[in-house]
């Protein structure tokens, strides 16, 4: 399956060697607060310092430097990415890293001035000059890039590469990118799609539904049970990621001191009945904590799922809340198919246009949650797959020219509460399409290329940057 995104010109750039074609892509556990600007800086920092011991160069490295470029020069102090960094030299992986022992890794570094790479080779490291945040022209392929070079003790370099994090924690080594490219074959899916149409074929041609094309490829990989277990793990982290963000009280980290408020609404709304009482609206209320729950506990560094981005990680959960708790008979499936069917039409955006706000603005992160759980409330709700395409291409039309503009360069305003808009928005999308006959008149192929082009001529102090919006209309106390 080919991949894409834009580059810093706007130019669609094909044959990412990522080769996303699986649900568990899409899907993965990690640290917020961003999944381009920490999650994956975590995994490229980790992903070098392996790659110095395979070429057997730990002994002889005596320091590493990391140039960071674009958004994440911009905005990296704020999402934690010389945080990720530090970690992925260490060792650390975003989803087994121990959120409660980083604040004293992290200072250690600080005050000692010593680093361990993989946990095994000490060597000198000095924020100050070994992480450099490179504002000003970006690198070419991706507005998120790393450098990072190790040296000997004569300061000769060992060895040097390149990342890029292209969004929901996807990395590409530039290297790759120029041709090195995995063996297709490899992976390549039983029921390959790379259009909306061909994957409604595909569950025309079989009878099934968009979430049995998607196993029926999973099976490449996994056992059914294997998939059933991954996803089902998955909803439960999920379910403790709201669990703990409807009990941490307290300020979010950052200078803005935004107070956490789903602990506060958790409390008032377990005082009176979920939908009974007279407020016809009363769902919302609760579709509005499970996302702020989730996010604030992204913004505080807490573990969340990667859905398909970090900024975006409340919106798949909210909605599957909403499913499992205020729909009648919920169906146990109805989780695995909601998560399949969300991952099948994530797949379509990361190849044809973008899931990263550095790229196309937040209507590639927020935007895209919004269209993934529409179409997957959609599906397990017993829409039709036109029903859910439908439901799919609503969620995304009503999120176009969505821009990414980060007060403070922190993911938290206006990004927690928009994603409470996009759980509520998706709920509607689903209900809309629900009560049409599938037929309508815009496709999502079609709104997915004008996601794509809309974020290509989005200026790009509206991506991610901090530079334009609420990010410089709004006074930071």
């Amino acid at each position: 399956m080919r991949s894409g995104g834009l580059n810093c010109n706007g130019r669609c750039v094909q044959g990412y060697p990522t080769m996303s074609v699986s649900v568990f892509d899409v899907f993965k556990i990690g640290i917020g607060p961003s999944s381009s600007h920490t999650v994956g800086p975590m995994r490229a920092a980790r992903t070098f310092a392996l790659a110095l011991g395979d070429a057997g160069l730990l002994g002889s490295t005596a320091r590493v430097e990391c140039r960071l470029y674009g958004s994440l020069a911009a905005t990296g102090r704020g999402h934690g990415t010389d945080v990720a960094v530090l970690l992925g030299l260490m060792g650390k992986e975003p989803d087994t890293v121990d959120v409660d022992t980083i604040p004293a890794l992290i200072e250690a570094v600080r005050t000692e001035g010593w680093l361990s790479l993989l946990g095994s080779t000490a060597i000198p490291f000095k924020l100050a000059t070994d992480l450099r945040f490179q504002t000003g022209r970006p690198l070419p392929l991706h507005p998120n890039g790393l450098r990072f070079t190790a040296f000997d003790a004569a300061s000769v370099p060992l060895l040097e590469r390149v990342y890029y994090s292209i969004g929901g924690g996807f990395v590409i080594d530039a290297a790759q990118e120029a041709g090195a490219v995995p063996d297709v074959e490899s992976i390549a899916p039983v029921l390959p799609f790379h259009s909306a149409d061909e994957l409604l074929e595909h569950a025309r041609r079989l009878g099934c539904a968009i979430a049995d094309v998607m196993r029926i490829n999973e099976r490449h990989w996994r056992t059914d049970a294997d998939i059933d277990a991954g996803l089902l793990r998955i909803w439960e982290e999920m379910r403790r990621c709201v669990h703990r963000g409807c009990r941490s009280e307290g300020v979010l980290p950052g200078r803005l001191g935004v107070r956490r408020r789903a602990p506060a609404l958790f409390q008032a709304l377990q005082a009176r009945p979920r939908v009974r009482g007279g407020d016809p609206l009363a769902a919302l209320d609760w579709v509005n904590l499970w996302a702020l729950a989730v996010n604030e506990e992204n913004a505080a560094g807490g573990r969340v799922v990667t859905a398909p981005t970090n900024g975006a990680a409340g919106i798949i959960p909210s909605v599957l809340h909403y499913y499992a708790a205020l729909t009648p008979d919920p169906d146990p499936q109805g989780i695995i198919d909601f998560l399949l069917t969300a991952g099948a039409i994530a797949l379509l955006y990361k190849e044809n246009a973008s899931i990263s706000g550095a790229e196309v603005g937040c209507q590639g992160e927020v935007g895209v949650a919004c269209s993934m759980a529409a179409g997957a409330l959609c599906a397990v709700l017993g829409g039709s797959t036109t029903q859910v395409e439908n439901a799919a291409e609503i969620g995304m039309e009503h999120h176009l020219g969505l821009t990414c503009d980060p007060v403070g360069g922190l993911v938290q305003i206006p990004c927690i509460e928009r994603n409470a808009m996009g759980a509520v928005q998706a709920i509607n999308a689903a209900r809309m399409a629900l009560h049409g006959d599938g037929r309508h008149h815009v496709s999502l192929d079609k709104v997915i290329k004008t996601m794509r082009e809309t974020g290509a001529d989005m200026r790009s102090k509206y991506k991610e940057t901090a530079r334009g919006g609420l990010a410089v209309n709004i006074i930071e106390c």
